[in-house]
């Protein structure tokens, strides 16, 4: 996983298959998506200004003001082009900010979480562990679990794992596709059982992502869930999927299915390369079907 593959910002509830497709599937989708929402609120007088400047709107700007500049923060971080970034007091200063957010706009604490994971300080990471898991005395929303959530796996720090692992079995769907997710970044044992042990869960999308993280693996474990994906006949029962998002959850199951080594998978692969209707997934099965270096 790269520090690029952020949830989308919504605005509204999403769908379940969505939400997975937002941590594995569609990586360039959620880049349009914060793409979208910039547009949407008008081109922001960005000109020369840097990653202190935009931090400073979110601590002093109006309450409209501040989101937008969270949310454009997160963007210099991924660039990595800004000299500050290497500052530790930066990585203080944008940890403060986001514990002092914990009662402010949702959006704003959002957008800071996925600021720290790109920026990817392990300074943050017990923040990012308040926010993940919530309490009764500091309730926090689905969504702003999710962000802190993959700011935890984007950031990769062995503090954050025990976290991970028990948000891992957090009763909402979408904090565990999350934590799935988050659990691929970390290669130990403890994380590999935890991505095993998510092959059963009753949500698909949890399965899937926990697939594709055992895949990259070359987890054998994987391959029953990586053979649905690439059964367009499944695919079809699986309800809330556009055609375009089962298209890129077939090609992202072939091109993880190159790595397990099964004769089941490579039979499928075999089978899309010859008769898939589908230029984009014959050439991932191609690729997936090629000599490993």
């Amino acid at each position: 996983m790269t520090r690029e593959e952020a949830p989308a910002p919504p605005e509204t509830p999403q769908t379940t298959p969505f939400l997975v497709l937002q941590f594995f599937i569609f990586p360039m989708a959620i880049v349009a998506v914060c793409v979208a929402v910039f547009v949407i609120f008008g081109m922001i007088a960005a000109e020369g200004k840097g990653a202190r400047d935009y931090l400073a709107e979110v601590r002093t700007g109006s309450a409209n003001r501040r989101w937008q500049a969270a949310f454009e923060l997160s963007k210099v971080l991924q660039a990595r082009k800004d000299k500050v970034l290497a500052d530790p007091a930066f990585a203080a200063e944008l940890t403060s900010i986001f514990e002092e957010s914990a009662g402010d706009d949702p959006r704003v604490r959002r957008y800071l979480a996925l600021a720290l994971g790109r920026l990817g300080s392990a300074r943050a990471v017990p923040a990012l562990l308040e926010a993940a898991k919530g309490s009764p005395a500091a309730p926090v929303d689905s969504e702003t679990q999710i962000y802190a959530v993959w700011a935890l796996g984007a950031i990769g720090d062995p503090a954050a794992l025990p976290g991970l692992l028990e948000l891992a079995r957090a009763g909402d769907a979408g904090v565990r596709k999350a934590a799935v997710h988050a659990l691929g970044s970390y290669p130990d044992d403890a994380s590999a059982g935890a991505l095993a042990e998510a092959l059963s869960d009753p949500a698909e999308d949890v399965r899937w992502n926990a697939a594709v993280a055992l895949a990259r693996r070359r987890d054998p474990r994987s391959a029953p869930v990586l053979l649905q994906m690439m059964d367009r006949a499944h695919l079809a029962t699986v309800s809330d999927l556009t055609p375009d998002q089962r298209e890129e959850a077939i090609q992202q199951a072939a091109a993880a299915a190159g790595s397990v080594p099964d004769p089941e998978l490579r039979r499928a692969l075999r089978a899309l390369l010859d008769s898939d209707p589908n230029p984009r997934v014959k050439e991932a099965a191609r690729r997936a079907l090629a000599p490993q270096p």
